[in-house]
Protein backbone atom coordinates (compact mmCIF):
# COMPACT_ATOMS: atom_id res chain seq x y z
CA UNK A 1 0.00 0.00 0.00
CA UNK A 2 1.50 3.49 -1.27
CA UNK A 3 -0.06 5.17 1.73
CA UNK A 4 2.27 3.31 4.55
CA UNK A 5 4.40 6.23 4.50
CA UNK A 6 2.94 9.37 3.62
CA UNK A 7 0.41 8.70 6.96
CA UNK A 8 4.00 8.29 8.97
CA UNK A 9 4.96 11.59 7.83
CA UNK A 10 1.96 13.19 8.07
CA UNK A 11 2.24 12.11 12.07
CA UNK A 12 5.78 12.76 12.22
CA UNK A 13 5.69 16.43 10.82
CA UNK A 14 2.18 17.30 13.10
CA UNK A 15 4.25 16.09 16.00
CA UNK A 16 7.26 17.72 15.67
CA UNK A 17 6.66 20.47 14.37
CA UNK A 18 2.96 21.11 15.72
CA UNK A 19 2.64 24.10 13.19
CA UNK A 20 -0.82 23.81 13.56
CA UNK A 21 -1.32 25.20 16.85
CA UNK A 22 1.10 27.87 16.45
CA UNK A 23 0.08 30.64 13.95
CA UNK A 24 3.62 31.87 13.38
CA UNK A 25 4.96 28.70 12.11
CA UNK A 26 4.33 28.02 8.01
CA UNK A 27 1.84 25.03 7.74
CA UNK A 28 2.84 24.18 4.21
CA UNK A 29 -0.68 24.18 3.77
CA UNK A 30 -2.24 24.50 -0.26
CA UNK A 31 -1.94 28.13 -0.76
CA UNK A 32 1.23 28.24 0.66
CA UNK A 33 2.82 25.39 -1.07
CA UNK A 34 1.45 27.27 -4.13
CA UNK A 35 3.89 30.14 -3.09
CA UNK A 36 7.14 28.05 -2.55
CA UNK A 37 6.32 26.58 -5.86
CA UNK A 38 6.33 30.34 -7.74
CA UNK A 39 9.05 31.10 -5.42
CA UNK A 40 11.66 28.17 -6.62
CA UNK A 41 9.89 24.33 -7.50
CA UNK A 42 12.94 22.92 -5.58
CA UNK A 43 11.77 24.46 -2.08
CA UNK A 44 9.98 21.20 -1.58
CA UNK A 45 11.61 18.03 -1.75
CA UNK A 46 10.71 14.78 -1.13
CA UNK A 47 12.87 10.94 -1.58
CA UNK A 48 10.17 7.90 -2.14
CA UNK A 49 10.31 4.24 -1.64
CA UNK A 50 7.67 1.86 -2.97
CA UNK A 51 5.48 3.23 0.28
CA UNK A 52 5.31 6.63 -0.03
CA UNK A 53 7.78 9.53 1.28
CA UNK A 54 10.41 9.02 3.62
CA UNK A 55 12.07 11.57 3.74
CA UNK A 56 10.60 15.75 3.06
CA UNK A 57 12.81 18.63 3.11
CA UNK A 58 11.64 22.74 2.81
CA UNK A 59 14.32 25.19 1.56
CA UNK A 60 13.34 28.98 1.01
CA UNK A 61 15.11 31.32 -0.49
CA UNK A 62 14.53 34.74 0.11
CA UNK A 63 16.40 38.52 -0.21
CA UNK A 64 18.77 39.46 2.75
CA UNK A 65 16.71 42.07 4.05
CA UNK A 66 13.84 39.55 5.03
CA UNK A 67 16.79 36.93 6.60
CA UNK A 68 18.04 39.68 8.37
CA UNK A 69 14.69 40.63 9.89
CA UNK A 70 13.82 36.77 10.72
CA UNK A 71 17.25 36.06 12.28
CA UNK A 72 17.11 39.43 14.45
CA UNK A 73 13.36 37.87 15.22
CA UNK A 74 11.76 40.76 13.92
CA UNK A 75 9.21 38.81 11.81
CA UNK A 76 7.59 35.42 12.24
CA UNK A 77 8.72 31.90 9.95
CA UNK A 78 5.32 33.14 8.11
CA UNK A 79 5.97 36.43 7.75
CA UNK A 80 9.15 35.18 6.36
CA UNK A 81 7.39 33.46 3.37
CA UNK A 82 4.70 36.11 3.27
CA UNK A 83 7.39 39.02 2.86
CA UNK A 84 9.70 36.55 0.15
CA UNK A 85 8.65 38.57 -2.74
CA UNK A 86 8.22 35.90 -5.98
CA UNK A 87 10.47 36.98 -9.04
CA UNK A 88 13.19 38.84 -7.48
CA UNK A 89 16.62 37.39 -7.11
CA UNK A 90 17.11 35.49 -3.84
CA UNK A 91 20.44 35.77 -1.76
CA UNK A 92 19.63 34.36 1.22
CA UNK A 93 18.33 30.72 1.79
CA UNK A 94 16.13 29.40 4.62
CA UNK A 95 16.89 26.02 5.60
CA UNK A 96 13.36 25.50 7.05
CA UNK A 97 12.80 22.07 7.77
CA UNK A 98 13.94 18.13 7.14
CA UNK A 99 11.88 15.28 8.11
CA UNK A 100 13.12 11.60 8.02
CA UNK A 101 10.80 8.53 9.09
CA UNK A 102 12.92 7.20 11.61
CA UNK A 103 14.05 3.66 10.15
CA UNK A 104 15.79 5.66 7.01
CA UNK A 105 17.65 8.19 9.71
CA UNK A 106 21.50 7.80 9.87
CA UNK A 107 22.08 7.51 5.65
CA UNK A 108 22.37 11.13 4.75
CA UNK A 109 19.56 11.80 3.24
CA UNK A 110 18.49 14.75 4.59
CA UNK A 111 22.15 16.18 3.29
CA UNK A 112 21.82 14.90 0.59
CA UNK A 113 18.13 16.21 -0.20
CA UNK A 114 18.94 19.11 1.26
CA UNK A 115 22.36 20.40 -0.37
CA UNK A 116 21.09 19.15 -3.77
CA UNK A 117 17.79 21.54 -3.56
CA UNK A 118 20.77 24.17 -2.51
CA UNK A 119 22.12 23.64 -5.70
CA UNK A 120 19.37 23.81 -7.84
CA UNK A 121 17.99 27.08 -6.33
CA UNK A 122 21.39 27.87 -6.77
CA UNK A 123 21.35 27.62 -10.56
CA UNK A 124 19.33 30.54 -10.93
CA UNK A 125 20.02 32.68 -7.93
CA UNK A 126 23.00 34.20 -6.11
CA UNK A 127 22.75 32.50 -2.42
CA UNK A 128 25.30 33.81 -0.62
CA UNK A 129 24.21 32.94 2.59
CA UNK A 130 21.83 30.32 4.45
CA UNK A 131 20.25 30.57 7.88
CA UNK A 132 18.19 28.39 10.28
CA UNK A 133 16.35 27.78 13.15
CA UNK A 134 16.85 24.92 14.97
CA UNK A 135 13.96 22.98 16.57
CA UNK A 136 16.71 20.15 17.48
CA UNK A 137 20.37 19.15 17.83
CA UNK A 138 19.75 17.29 14.34
CA UNK A 139 18.59 20.05 12.85
CA UNK A 140 21.63 21.97 13.87
CA UNK A 141 23.99 19.31 12.59
CA UNK A 142 22.03 19.15 9.32
CA UNK A 143 22.17 22.53 8.88
CA UNK A 144 25.93 23.11 10.08
CA UNK A 145 26.75 19.92 7.66
CA UNK A 146 25.09 21.15 4.64
CA UNK A 147 26.55 24.98 5.05
CA UNK A 148 30.26 23.42 4.96
CA UNK A 149 29.44 21.18 1.90
CA UNK A 150 28.47 24.29 0.05
CA UNK A 151 31.17 26.18 1.76
CA UNK A 152 28.33 29.14 2.61
CA UNK A 153 28.19 30.79 5.68
CA UNK A 154 25.69 30.05 7.86
CA UNK A 155 23.18 31.70 10.21
CA UNK A 156 21.20 30.72 13.07
CA UNK A 157 17.74 32.56 14.66
CA UNK A 158 18.03 31.94 18.25
CA UNK A 159 15.38 32.84 20.64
Amino acid sequence: MTGDNLEKMIRLADAFFEAKRDPDQISVNEKEREKLSRIHPATLTQETDENGPIAWILVIPTTGRVMEQFVCRRISERELLEQTPVGEKYDALYLCSALVLPEYRGKGIARRLTADAVRSIQRDHPIRELFYWSFSPEGTRLAKSVAGTLLLPLRERTD
